[in-house]
């Protein structure tokens, strides 16, 4: 019988061991190097990777459901990226949805995935997301790098007396490397809302005077619990949207998906480059 991720007197990481040996079992991957987390628009970069060695509905493992948004895949995979002379096969953990917070979960099956990741033995996250922007000169389509964030969530993954320093909790060597690949990418400060409504515009305006380029409803908590499970982290969104007040048309979920989708082959591409070289 599996522990119960939503009783507090389980320890999450407990159930994150069961679901790594549980993903173990059912992949015949003992262990995994990297894992990526893929928002909307980000999906096909899994296919880009490597050969798929194994895919597990997500809902089978241990504390995890279903995706709850459409555009999000429900399953888990296990891809081999090719070595070569210089560097042996990896594994990649691939979650192709994530629990959000606005779903009313709890913040331990928010970020109950990153630390699957961190017990299946990856040392490497990524942490892809589809956002607004703030900066005009970002159209649909544009991917840029987390340079830091801003968790406006008003919660916190850890639990208890934890402190966790978060100095620099988006890899500046990552970010180096994801630069290799495309010289171009920029850089900005990710700000996670609760959801799922969207932003309004006072409240897109309050972000910018705070520092923040990117408007989002994921990828802040997890980062947090990465950090503390001592993984390194890069984080990279896809701008779907001008953000509300600086867009001059409603925002739509429906919206987002589009630009994913035509933004899908390029991103996709970008990214499985960079995890090959990470």
């Amino acid at each position: 019988m599996s522990l119960d991720l939503d009783d507090p007197t389980t320890d999450p990481f407990d159930v994150a061991r069961e679901a790594a040996a549980f993903l173990a079992s059912a992949t015949g991957v003992e262990r995994h190097d990297v894992a990526l987390v893929l928002g909307s628009g980000w999906g096909g970069a899994a296919d880009l990777l490597g050969e798929t060695v194994a895919t597990v509905p997500s809902s089978d493992v241990p504390g995890f459901s279903a995706p709850a948004v459409v555009g999000h895949v429900g399953t888990i995979r296990s891809v081999r990226i090719a070595g070569d002379d210089a560097r042996p096969d990896r594994h990649a953990l691939v979650l192709g949805s994530r629990t959000h917070l606005y779903e009313g979960r709890g913040v331990r099956r928010v970020v109950h995935g990153v630390r699957t990741a961190a017990a299946a033995g990856c040392a490497t996250i990524v942490l892809t997301n589809g956002c607004g922007g703030l900066n005009p000169a970002w159209g649909p389509g544009t991917p840029v790098l987390i340079r830091d964030h801003l968790n406006l969530t008003a919660t916190s993954p850890l639990e208890g007396a934890t402190f966790v320093d978060l100095t620099d909790l988006y890899s500046s060597r990552l970010r180096a490397v994801a630069r290799e690949v495309d010289p171009g990418l920029d850089e900005g400060v990710y700000v996670q809302f609760r959801g799922p409504h969207y932003e309004t515009p006072a409240e897109v305006a309050m972000a910018g005077r705070l520092g923040g380029d990117l408007v989002g409803m994921s990828t802040t908590l997890e980062a947090i619990a990465a950090r503390h499970a001592g993984l390194e982290v890069l984080g990279v969104s896809l701008v779907t949207n001008l953000a509300a007040g600086i867009s001059p048309v409603p925002l739509s979920h429906e919206e987002v998906l589009e630009a994913g989708i035509a933004a899908g082959p390029r991103i996709s591409a970008l990214l499985a480059s960079i995890v090959r070289l990470v």
